[in-house]
């Protein structure tokens, strides 16, 4: 292997490792939203043109936003001037990252388990394409597109039932 393709290798796997920390900083910030929420932070996420879109049936229900002030205004929706959500947990899997150049692209599939202000709860799966460019030295998020696969509401995540352990005494729900 000559040393023009060993660093061609080693840009693709360094921007790859990149772009799974921009992705999941994305998802920290969204689980953590409240007075505290770093918008600036967030917004350095999104190129300056970048599009943020619900596809199928999140198109209604969340629409597109064009521009890194407009998507980071649509986030703060979710917890100012109250909070949208009690609690919300983001799970990615499914990971695919092709990067060609300065530009990459990259599909997951994610679980969102959620409990809203109001008390209710649900669990979702979506379909995440998402595009990167790599803008000022970092990498970020160009297009962001999500569709729905499923919706389902539950009753609640969190119970008081004993967490049954081998081989201890059964925990209690305050412990």
């Amino acid at each position: 292997m000559t040393d023009g393709a060993i660093l061609a290798r080693l840009d693709r796997l360094e921007a790859e490792s990149a772009i799974r920390r921009v992705v999941a900083r994305y998802f920290q910030i969204c689980d953590d939203l409240g007075p505290d929420t770093p918008f600036g932070e967030l917004g350095d996420l999104f190129t300056r043109d970048a599009r943020w879109e619900g596809k199928g049936r999140y198109r209604q229900a969340f629409g597109g936003y064009d521009g890194r002030d407009a998507i980071v205004a649509m986030i703060r929706g979710y917890c100012l001037p109250t909070p949208h959500f009690a609690m919300t947990a983001h799970f990615l899997s499914s990971e695919t990252i092709v990067v060609t150049g300065d530009r990459a692209s990259g599909q997951w599939m994610m679980l969102q388990t959620s409990t809203y202000s109001d008390n209710r709860a649900d669990l979702r799966s979506a379909a995440l394409a998402l595009d990167f460019a790599r803008e000022e030295g970092r990498w970020r998020i160009a297009a962001f597109r999500t569709r729905n696969l499923f919706s389902r509401r539950v009753d609640h995540w969190t119970d008081t039932a004993d967490i049954p352990v081998p081989g201890t005494a059964n925990i209690g729900a305050d412990q």
